[in-house]
């Protein structure tokens, strides 16, 4: 397959996740007010997009609540830094079990119907949502990420009515897959948006022959991004833009700026801006990206 690299990359700042690191650095934002300033810093910094979760404020654990959802959309639009707002849609479909015999979900699972796992997505109205396209096991106790093909056509129906570009998250090949049949029914509408999730204990691993069948089978039309985690999301800044396609970084991803030296998200992407433009590329603006992606920006439902 020959590779044609990206000569105008776009930046995704994947600023807090909803892992659990809120305790492993003091830069893994919590409350809305920390995430819409690490995300302005960010897009500062040169990400076009941000793509956020929200957190509890006082635990810093991973949360669904609407207000939390809408305080951080609102300061980032409120602010005098533009940057397409990409907010994550992965929640609601966690499912835990305690050990292997009474195979009943465990309390600490999460599980929500397709109109409770949008809700936000349907009041913030950002531009750009995130949608999983397959089921997998997670290396962390007995957790699987439910995304049934059911639940993903019924999500992605109601992210497109709402106005949101999908960005699809393909943690295998098989997610692909998926997504393409999606794609070919009309539920998830053109221009498609991939984000290729490598490194992910247990999905696609992120050794670069598993990284370039991951990349064979993004159609030539589609857009796409790739990250990788830990000590290998750098190198995946410079992999991901010779192979084609554009970069995420983060603190999701990563807290790691150099070995013994916690990053901050505007860190980040200011490495990942420097090795881009290394190798000869331009970092796109957020409005550049609005065009390449036929995005509109809104405002919040009911503002």
């Amino acid at each position: 397959m020959p590779l044609t690299m990206n000569r105008e990359v776009f930046i995704t700042c994947a600023v807090t996740g909803s892992g659990g690191t809120q305790d492993r650095s003091p830069h893994v934002p919590r409350s809305p007010a920390q995430i819409a300033e690490s995300a302005i810093a960010a897009a500062k910094a040169g990400a076009a997009v941000v793509h956020c979760h929200v957190r509890d404020p006082e635990t810093g654990k991973p949360s669904r609540d609407l207000a939390l959802y809408r305080e951080v959309t609102e300061r980032i639009r409120d602010s005098a830094t533009d940057v397409v707002l990409n907010l994550t849609a992965g929640m609601g479909g966690d499912l835990f079990f305690d050990g292997t015999e009474a195979m009943v979900a465990a309390a600490r699972s999460d599980m929500a119907g397709a109109a409770e796992r949008v809700a936000h997505v349907v009041e913030c109205r950002p531009e750009i949502c995130t949608l999983d396209c397959g089921t997998m096991n997670f290396n962390e106790a007995d957790y699987v990420m439910v995304n049934t093909p059911g639940m993903l056509r019924d999500m992605a129906r109601r992210m497109t009515a709402a106005g949101a570009r999908i960005e699809i998250e393909a943690f295998d090949t098989g997610h692909l897959w998926l997504a393409k049949e999606l794609v070919k029914e009309g539920v998830i509408p053109h221009p498609v948006l991939v984000q290729l999730c490598m490194g992910v204990p247990w999905g696609a691993p992120d050794d670069l022959h598993t990284f370039l069948a991951m990349v064979a089978n993004v159609p030539a039309d589609w857009h796409w991004s790739a990250f990788s985690i830990g000590r290998n999301q750098m190198p995946y800044v410079a992999a991901s833009v010779l192979a084609g396609g554009n970069v995420r970084v983060g603190l999701e991803d990563n807290l790691w700026l150099d070995k013994g030296v916690l990053a901050t998200n505007a860190q980040l992407v200011e490495r990942a801006v420097d090795i881009i433009t290394d190798m000869g590329a331009r970092v796109l603006t957020p409005a550049e990206v609005r065009v390449k992606l036929g995005l509109v920006k809104r405002g919040v439902l009911g503002a």
